[in-house]
């Protein structure tokens, strides 16, 4: 007779013995916190905050989106993102309707104040995107999108 012996569980490496310094999410966490840095007092002149332009950058290429939708794509929580939205549209920037076909569901446009402050914007995070990007060619930048488009999908919980 058989015994269902149950199997040795591989240890798991420790964070010391991976290192930061390859340890991905680590790494991620790192470039994105400088990206943000660089770009923050230049908003600021601008009197804009990272989930701001965050915002008027997902609204200047997918205009239209719900606020569920919304806070997918700029990786906001609900409520900073309500925050948010509130001070956008005081501002003049954005504007929210309800969905034509099912009003409970709120969509988020940017205005032309909107589109026009983004647009100034957008040179400063160009810039650091190109820093960033110093040293790497085409292929391994393609290479990278691939394997971040593959972990996205990997972890997602959303379709988009």
């Amino acid at each position: 007779m058989e015994q269902n012996v149950p199997q040795k569980r591989q240890r798991i490496s420790t964070l010391g013995e991976i290192g930061l310094q390859q340890f991905a999410p680590y790494l991620m966490n790192r470039i994105m916190g400088r990206y943000n840095a660089t770009l923050r007092e230049d908003f600021r002149k601008q009197g804009l905050t990272i989930p701001q332009v965050r915002t008027l950058a997902v609204l200047s290429v997918a205009d239209g989106v719900t606020v569920n939708d919304l806070s997918v794509y700029t990786v906001i929580e609900q409520s900073t993102l309500s925050r948010t939205l509130d001070a956008l549209e005081g501002q003049g920037l954005v504007r929210r309707e309800q969905g034509v076909s099912d009003s409970r569901f709120r969509h988020v446009f940017l205005t032309d104040d909107g589109r026009a402050l983004f647009t100034r914007a957008w040179p400063a995070m160009h810039d650091a995107f190109e820093a960033m990007f110093d040293g790497v060619d085409d292929a391994e930048y393609a290479a990278l999108i691939a394997i971040l488009q593959k972990m996205l999908k990997n972890i997602r919980k959303h379709d988009i």
